[in-house]
């Protein structure tokens, strides 16, 4: 499996990828998910896959090969949504040529992928696409994007990031997502691919390889956890049973009857007729009758 996460900003974009392939006690594969497709100073498109990787592998060598009915190709369209097109022909095109005999063994054609960029005379624009080869494009109202294991690293992206956030505090927030996933799902792993793009220099120019030695993530793992403990233990315990007019955080009011939904045991169950009940013996007075024996 994998994570994969990207924002679309005012500022530009972020985009942050794991590299684990599959995991297990004996079986752990590393394979680098982000793609970068960049001629400097007319287009910089990047883009991140998850689900099969044999699948997603081949739609990414189309996606750089492949010239559409108009005769455009990735390189020479004149929008990222037309280039979002290109990504989806190339999915269908593996399709077609590949899911039918995937079937026949049990392989389910399973990809998805996070396209986006900017090419020179437009805004930076983020795309989603799916197994169809359909997508979505990301606006103000859902400035980023998930693939793979999202739920772990869902919350701070939503509590956090909007349109104005920086791209340093989105990139911040994107390495706290991707360690919150790495916490808690084993099947996404070091290193971590990590580019953060400037609107409009249409050229990629701050990109890292994250390891396990790397000082800044190493203090994220550290300070995050210290700091969401601190938090925790600053909340108050609830209050139960009490009066919300005499006192604070109350969970439980004085006066509110509720009750749990009870299941009635049987009417027999847990009842023992007394002459057949077996006298309870000690490991002594078993010893004694054995001896008298």
């Amino acid at each position: 499996m994998t994570y994969c996460v990207a924002m679309r900003l005012d500022a530009g974009l972020v985009f942050l990828s794991d590299s684990r392939t599959n995991a297990g006690v004996d079986q752990v594969g590393t394979f680098r998910k982000m793609s970068v497709f960049e001629q400097p100073g007319e287009r910089m498109m990047v883009l991140m896959t998850a689900g099969n990787l044999s699948i997603s592998q081949s739609i990414r060598q189309l996606i750089a090969d492949h010239v559409n009915a108009d005769g455009e190709s990735i390189w020479t369209v004149n929008s990222m949504h037309d280039a979002a097109q290109i990504v989806g022909d190339a999915i269908r095109m593996v399709h077609e040529r590949d899911a039918a005999a995937l079937e026949k063994f049990g392989i389910e054609f399973n990809v998805s992928m996070i396209f986006g960029g900017q090419i020179g005379g437009e805004r930076c624009r983020l795309f989603q696409m799916y197994s169809a080869g359909n997508f979505i494009e990301s606006h103000n109202e859902n400035p980023y994007f998930q693939i793979g294991e999202a739920k772990y690293g869902k919350p701070i992206i939503d509590r956090v990031v909007t349109p104005a956030t920086s791209l340093d505090e989105a990139a911040k927030c994107a390495l706290i997502s991707m360690d919150s996933t790495l916490r808690s799902n084993i099947s996404v792993g070091l290193p971590l691919d990590l580019l953060v793009y400037e609107a409009d220099r249409l050229a990629a120019s701050r990109f890292v390889t994250i390891d396990e030695r790397n000082q800044y993530f190493q203090m994220i793992r550290t300070t995050w956890g210290r700091q969401l403990k601190s938090v925790f233990e600053g909340i108050d315990d609830p209050v139960w049973n009490a009066s919300p007019e005499m006192t604070a955080n109350v969970l439980s009011a004085a006066n509110a009857f509720s009750q749990p939904v009870r299941v009635a045991p049987p009417a027999q169950a847990g009842r023992t007729s007394s002459s057949h009940a077996a006298p309870l013996q000690t490991l002594a007075q078993q010893t004694g009758n054995n001896r008298q024996h």
